[in-house]
């Protein structure tokens, strides 16, 4: 009756995986959630998983591979399994697979085949680049891609993948619900091209983390406006790690502000605050009866007494809808 198996951190090797899908292809077999993470794995075995996942009577729904050496012709074979119509896997783990841009094109294809089954990607930690992602965005605008979940973390990002990311974003078929672009260089001009897709009618982003993306102040403008779109998604939004200053929290504040937005969660962690910004998210947290924020991480910033002082006017006020508050290192005192 097994249906999760979790065999990470072992020295399985290919040959181990090897005897492993023998069984799965095994029409008595009910296995859908498999974890191989660190097992030593190189791109030998995944023609094996490959045919694995394209058997009769495949249950699999869940497989990770992370931290393993597959590199871009692994990949390449087991996108053959993700096309197959008996194909039936919704959740990949790719992260740390030593991948390039060579088998996005691959994996693209894999995505928007008509028998696709995959809502969830994790390729973090690999170095995609810009014409990686182009590619992976060729099937976000594809009719048959599924895919809800995406995760880009630290894959050598820069702004010129951001135009394809906001096409992607607001095509009319895209089904994408979460991005994480954590650790990538996109700078203003990236996300000021994101955010034209966050604005789009058929855009469908509710989740987006932009954690340590070299922001400023001046994206904070964009982000604002897309808060504040009349078919903005977004109740989850990760700013941590930039230097947005006092500057860029009183501009997205505005957005927060507008009976468009949808925010509920905001992480704003180490991003050089200081009392002057205290005074306008305490607004935010209490206007009009609208405002749906109901967690906050001011972590790690110079708020201050008097900056908490002020915040704390908005926390007794009757719209504000805060349940979970961090406060963690911010200079207060008793």
């Amino acid at each position: 009756q097994l249906i999760e198996l979790n065999l990470s951190d072992n020295a399985l090797g290919d040959s181990g995986v090897f005897e492993l899908c023998k069984d799965l292809r095994d029409p008595k077999c009910k296995l859908q959630k498999l974890s191989l993470w660190t097992c030593h794995l190189t791109s030998r075995c995944c023609s094996y998983l490959s045919l694995a996942l394209s058997a009769p009577h495949s249950p699999l729904t869940e497989l990770h591979l992370n931290d393993n050496k597959l590199e871009d012709s692994g990949v390449d074979q087991l996108c053959e399994g993700l096309k197959s119509e008996n194909c039936k896997l919704k959740t990949l783990w790719l992260s740390k697979c030593g991948l390039t841009s060579g088998c996005c094109s691959t994996l693209s294809s894999a995505l928007s085949a008509p028998h696709s089954q995959l809502t969830e990607l994790d390729l973090s930690v690999n170095k995609l680049g810009d014409s990686g992602v182009d590619q992976l965005c060729e099937a976000l605008r594809r009719g048959n891609c599924k895919l809800e979940k995406l995760s880009l973390e630290s894959c050598h990002l820069t702004f010129r993948c951001c135009s394809a990311l906001s096409s992607g974003l607001s095509a009319p078929h895209s089904p994408l619900t979460e991005l994480d672009l954590i650790g990538n260089k996109l700078g203003y001009s990236g996300v000021a091209q994101l955010c034209e897709g966050l604005k789009s009618k058929n855009n469908k982003i509710t989740k987006l983390k932009l954690t340590k993306c070299h922001l400023t102040f001046r994206c904070c403008s964009a982000l604002s406006s897309a808060l504040s779109a009349p078919h903005s998604h977004l109740t989850e939004l990760d700013l941590s790690g930039n230097k947005l200053g006092d500057s860029g929290v009183n501009q997205l504040c505005e957005g927060l502000r507008s009976e468009n937005c949808k925010m509920e969660k905001l992480s704003l962690a180490s991003c050089r605050l200081t009392s002057g910004c205290c005074s306008a998210l305490s607004s935010a947290l209490s206007s009009a009866p609208h405002s749906p924020l109901t967690e906050l991480d001011l972590s790690v910033n110079k708020l201050g007494d008097s900056g908490v002082a002020e915040l704390c006017e908005g926390l007794r006020n009757k719209n504000c809808k805060i349940k979970k508050l961090s406060l963690w290192l911010c200079s207060l005192t008793s």
